[in-house]
């Protein structure tokens, strides 16, 4: 029996290690800088651009016409949804990490049990405030050797660079490395 209950305990320390990993990566930094080209003209793809960037909630905060740069803010808000299943997903693995102290350590009572009002509320917590943030959408045009075409360099989160890619590819004529669709080993 006490083989069982030591298993169970390091397999309720890893989710616990696997719950903190995930609330550490909601909140991760995951901005990227990519070259665009696109066989279209400047002001037609700037244009186009902050047009598509304003319908998705950003919202101009400067330029610069000497470095030919636009600059955007935008704020992630947190998922409520996600912050509430979080919430019963750290109680419930708090209780369970309870319940297998209760089993191993029976003289400290049902104390234990109350990890589960610690660990759910501060997970989702921790979930919601880390993973609210305000970020930012960089324009920059390029110098390109080719006359009629335009080449951007784009500093953003990289969610915002793929759903540009995946938006505005055909309408823009748009080509990259593809860098931005292939996964980090």
């Amino acid at each position: 029996m006490e083989n069982s209950l030591n298993s169970t305990l390091l397999l309720t320390i890893l989710l616990f290690i696997g719950l903190f990993f995930f609330l550490r990566a909601s909140s991760k930094d995951r901005t990227t800088t990519v070259e665009i080209t696109s066989s279209k003209m400047p002001i037609e793809v700037l244009d186009i651009i902050c047009n598509w960037l304003t319908v998705r909630g950003w919202k101009q905060v400067g330029g610069d016409s000497t470095q030919q740069k636009l600059e955007f803010k935008g704020e992630v808000v947190s998922s409520k949804l996600l912050a509430i299943f979080l919430t019963l997903l750290g109680g419930l693995g708090s209780c369970s990490l309870g319940l297998v102290i209760v089993q191993l350590y029976p003289r400290l009572g049902w104390w234990p049990l109350l990890l589960g009002l610690i660990g759910g509320p501060l997970s989702g917590w921790i979930y919601f405030i880390k993973s609210r943030r305000v970020e930012s959408f960089e324009l920059k045009l390029m110098d390109n050797i080719k006359r009629n075409s335009t080449a951007l360099k784009i500093r953003a989160h990289r969610d915002e660079l793929i759903a540009l890619d995946s938006d505005l590819k055909d309408k823009l004529d748009l080509e990259s490395d593809g860098s931005l669709f292939k996964t980090p080993i």
